[in-house]
């Protein structure tokens, strides 16, 4: 195969952003009524955030502004798509607020943002799961069973939607999160359920690999003040130098490994 002409055809970045913006524009559209600007999505590694909204973060020559929506890649593979798409529309709601409302001071999010969001169709959730705190610096959301988010996310998602590409290396984290997502507990439609990414043994053993070896998503950027935590599979924490092969004295199990940060 010519590699040069299966990339060009590929195009991954065009595709990638292509399929973001659909769905921005969809969302726009049902859930905002069309009140939303433009703004530019990015890719984002942030830590153990699913993504994020800075407001008026670009210009260009011009002086034209934009605000930016984050999106966190490290979930794409291991996530239910719904929960991306949930990401995104959470992101849109605080952009929403931005144009139209108050925003909350620093990170809080008040109880303006937290109606709108329920209004759409997600419930503002501190757990992301029911019982969870409505406002807060740290927020999550799942969504209401019947609401126009999961009505959206159908119509959406059985138009061949998808995230073609992810990142093969998620953090343990990540799979945690996709393990545990409330979403998976909910009775949704067929494609409504499905993973970002492409399932399948390829996927697996790209994650699989990444794991045994301690790659992370998240590059060493301080020999002294970074490590790795590894995790085993019945929850035993241990912290060490990268790439240790450590088996679990519990259940025999290998922990897996994934870079953790010391606060600052």
């Amino acid at each position: 195969m010519n590699r040069t002409k299966h990339m060009t055809t590929l195009r991954p970045t065009q595709e990638t952003y292509a399929e973001l913006q659909h769905a921005y524009d969809s969302f726009n559209a049902e859930l905002f009524g069309g009140e939303l600007p433009e703004c530019l999505i990015t890719l984002q590694r942030e830590r153990l955030t699913y993504g994020y909204f800075s407001a008026e973060r670009f210009s260009n020559r011009e002086g034209r502004r934009t605000d930016e929506i984050a999106m966190n890649p490290v979930y794409f593979a291991v996530v239910p798509l719904v929960e991306i798409m949930q990401t995104l529309a959470h992101e849109m709601t605080h952009l929403w607020q931005f144009h139209h409302g108050t925003p909350g001071r620093g990170r809080y999010h008040n109880e303006e943002w937290a109606d709108k969001l329920e209004s759409i169709g997600l419930m503002p959730s501190s757990t992301g799961q029911p019982g969870g705190r409505r406002t807060g610096d740290r927020m999550s959301d799942y969504p209401i069973a019947g609401g126009l988010f999961l009505d959206t996310c159908d119509k959406l998602l059985t138009q061949d939607f998808r995230l073609s590409w992810y990142d093969r290396f998620p953090t343990y984290p990540a799979l945690l999160a996709g393990q545990q997502s409330y979403s998976l507990t909910m009775d949704l439609p067929e494609n409504v359920a499905t993973v970002a990414a492409n399932t399948g043994v390829d996927m697996a053993t790209d994650i699989a690999t990444a794991l045994s070896e301690g790659i992370s998503a998240y590059p060493l950027t301080s020999k002294k003040r970074d490590k790795t935590k590894y995790t085993c599979p019945c929850g035993v924490n241990v912290w060490g130098k990268p790439k240790l092969r450590i088996i679990c004295g519990n259940c025999g199990d290998p922990f897996l490994a994934s870079i953790c940060a010391e606060e600052e």
